[in-house]
């Protein structure tokens, strides 16, 4: 799988595109105004393993914000702006390193120089966000419903809007919240542009089902190497977020760290409680940033052999279950201590 060889694009200390790793983004849920909670959140999005972190920007008191939220953090923040010119100014003024706004939407032409002169001189990149469920009324009435073509459409007449004030620090996004249209919206627009791409399903879900069907269509692109950057939109903690947006790139092996973690689907032969020692040590290892792999299994038909391919693991058997180290058994121990035994040996890795 090789990834298509977009323009770098550099947001706050990391950059997005070229050969650079994909990054994983998310949005706060806080309100932006209420920098406490905006930069508690941040913080546990960073430990979780997050990049990029965007906070919405209603009013000018959460942009006048902006200025205590990056004091406290150290990860690149994204202001994500709509219809306000004066919100991007202020929020440039306060620190951000990238912005999220639609040139079309923010009112006239000389407003949006006023922005893109303002972000170049602090080298500050723009993303453009396009999303089915605003496209605007004259592609609709031309494609009759937001397709693919109508949402590149859409992203390129603001991508004009930007090259022809001479500003090319872009990236794009084209969501939407149906699987087909979203993943030939990027197919598309790949092949029209070099710009780096910001993948996501839009308004996917609730963790159950949004997982499921972002993990498809992000998945599906970053095979076919489009994709720069993405963001796993969640109905919930936005900490879900970058466990699953990690998890698709950990299995694409595109990131190294964290936890590569394996377990059986458990049958009639297991003789102890492995779905509640599979969760209880997933739950354990959830911001661990170790690059190691763990097995948890259930018996002795593949159990031994998987755990002996993993770098530590168990393997059950009747009421206990052997700890695994590199192939080797380590030692025999009681069901009741199996996750702490295993969680101490983690650590000591």
């Amino acid at each position: 799988m090789e990834r298509k060889l977009t323009r770098k694009v550099k947001v706050g200390d990391i950059y997005v595109g070229g050969d650079f790793r994909v990054s994983v983004q998310s949005m706060t849920n806080t309100d932006t105004r209420d920098i406490k909670s905006t930069v508690e959140q941040i913080k546990r999005l960073q430990e979780a393993g997050c990049d990029i972190v965007r906070v919405a920007v209603p009013d000018m008191e959460a942009a006048s914000a902006i200025r205590g939220i990056t004091s406290e953090i150290s990860i690149p923040l994204v202001a994500d702006i709509h219809f306000d010119y004066r919100l991007a100014l202020e929020s440039i003024k306060n620190g951000v390193s990238a912005l999220r706004i639609n040139p079309g939407n923010i009112g006239s032409r000389e407003r949006v120089k006023i922005v893109a002169e303002a972000a170049k001189a602090k080298n500050i990149p723009i993303r453009i966000g396009v999303n089915s469920g605003s496209l605007e009324k004259d592609l609709l009435l031309k494609y009759k419903k937001p397709t693919p073509e109508g949402l590149v459409e859409s992203a390129l007449r603001h991508v004009e809007i930007l090259e022809d004030m001479n500003f090319n620090d872009i990236v794009i996004s084209i969501k939407s919240t149906e699987l087909d249209t979203m993943i030939n919206s990027y197919r598309l627009m790949s092949e029209k542009v070099n710009y780096p791409l910001h993948l996501g399903v839009t308004e996917a879900g609730t963790p159950w089902r949004g997982t499921i069907k972002s993990s498809i269509g992000i998945g599906t692109l970053l095979a076919e190497g489009i994709g720069d950057t993405i963001r796993v939109s969640l109905t919930g903690d936005p900490v879900e977020e970058i466990k699953v947006g990690r998890e698709i790139l950990k299995n694409f092996g595109m990131i190294k760290s964290g936890i590569e973690f394996i377990s059986c689907p458990t049958c009639g032969r297991t003789e102890i409680d492995l779905i509640r020692i599979a969760n209880e040590v997933e739950d354990k290892l959830s911001t661990c940033q170790k690059n190691i792999k763990v097995a948890i299994m259930g018996c002795v038909v593949n159990g031994p052999g998987e755990a002996r391919e993993a770098d530590l693991g168990i393997a059950g058997g009747k009421g206990e279950g052997l700890i695994f180290k590199k192939g080797q058994i380590i030692r025999k121990v009681k069901e009741e201590d199996l996750v702490s035994e295993l969680i101490k040996e983690i650590e000591m890795y």
